[in-house]
């Protein structure tokens, strides 16, 4: 995000009615919009999302084109009154998000950052390694004139798509069911871009990009002055990513029977060092803790596995985790100050504790970082 040139900001969860009322949305969010009173029986909502703050943060503090373009984005907490939250934190009421809007001077300018951002989220899901089709759909509540979904694909998503077997082509299924098309009928059918067949996939929302034009700025009066010195109406943005409804996508992509294969750009460790015997062997608690410092000094995010459980107990937890790549000292180490790496995939060595770089070069032939 910030490579994309946009800039950091934190805003409050808890918003004021009166924001709300100024674009109709109070009533328009429907039972999702969480209400509350305070103390002094004035009206608040939990935000879902961010518009109206963001909106009248701007109108109050940018008043030139000189200012333009600005995209502001956050990492948030986020709340959404859903009807049936289920499958975890995929569709939790409770969830956190990366929201950004951006406010421009006309459309041409508008549709540069929203490329922009495009470009952005492709490179995120990439750099994670997920498979993702780009699709076209419905902004919804949102609103705007156009808007593309980020899917995961997934054989347990919510979200039914179509796809071009052999192009980008994407859209989401309800905005053909719309139009009275039966999903059945689209199977195998040519796809409207003239490139492959279409097929059926399921699909986790994972990312959402708007384009709003000027619907927040319209009936918020969030202006600026141009170069004429006439006072013009702000062309927004809207870009999301459900961080983590991102983490249980990757998971529902990345598994096997033994539980989780964490993408090594976004594993929560990236070493596991299991201690066969750390309670009752003082020379193996102290090669563990010292190869611990020695790898956390280097960089590295590293877990140290001192429970008193034996190694199948161990090694299991750490499959089940998914964390990339187990570091295991125990009966070669007192024998011959070896240990065993072994990677989430399967792939062993034997290696002196001592040779370090062995180790690292371990993680990179295994392709666990970039």
């Amino acid at each position: 995000m910030d490579a994309s040139g946009a800039q950091e900001v934190f805003m409050p969860m808890v918003q004021p009615k009166e924001l709300w009322e100024e674009t109709k949305r109070w009533e328009k969010m429907g039972p999702e919009l969480l209400r509350f009173k305070d103390r002094h029986d004035r009206d608040f909502c939990l935000g879902p999302t961010h518009e109206e703050v963001i909106t009248d943060i701007i109108r109050t503090n940018v008043k030139s084109y000189k200012e333009l373009p600005l995209n502001i984005y956050q990492i948030q907490t986020k709340f959404r009154d859903e009807v049936r939250p289920r499958y975890g934190i995929m569709r939790g009421r409770e969830f956190l998000m990366k929201d950004s809007y951006s406010f421009n001077i006309d459309e041409d300018s508008l549709q540069e950052t929203y490329l922009t951002m495009r470009n952005t989220y492709k490179k995120i899901l990439e750099r994670i390694g997920l498979e993702y089709k780009i699709v076209k759909a419905d902004s919804g509540a949102i609103g705007g004139d156009a808007s593309e979904e980020f899917h995961v694909l997934a054989e347990n998503g919510e979200d039914t798509i179509a796809v071009s077997n052999a192009s980008e082509f994407a859209i989401n299924t309800e905005l053909l069911l719309k139009d009275g098309e039966d999903i059945k009928t689209l199977e195998g059918k040519p796809s409207p871009d003239g490139n492959g067949t279409i097929q059926i996939k399921k699909g986790i929302e994972v990312g959402h990009i708007f384009k709003l034009g000027q619907i927040y700025a319209d009936s918020m009066k969030a202006n600026v002055l141009n170069k004429e010195g006439r006072a013009i109406d702000l062309f927004m943005g809207c870009y999301g990513i459900g961080v983590s409804r991102l983490v249980a996508a990757a998971i529902e992509q990345n598994n096997d029977d033994k539980g989780i294969i964490w993408p090594h750009s976004i594993a929560p460790y990236d070493i596991n060092i299991i201690a066969i015997g750390y309670d009752k062997n003082e020379e193996i608690a102290a090669a563990a803790d010292g190869l611990y410092e020695q790898l956390r000094e280097m960089g590295y995010e590293v877990l140290l596995d001192d429970r008193k459980d034996g190694y199948g107990t161990k090694m299991k937890d750490s499959e089940l985790i998914g964390i990339p790549l187990n570091i295991i000292i125990g009966k070669q180490f007192i024998e011959n100050k070896e240990v065993e790496l072994k990677s989430r995939s399967g792939e062993s060595s034997i290696n002196p504790i001592s040779d370090i770089e062995t180790i690292l070069d371990f993680l990179k032939i295994n392709n666990y970082y970039f």
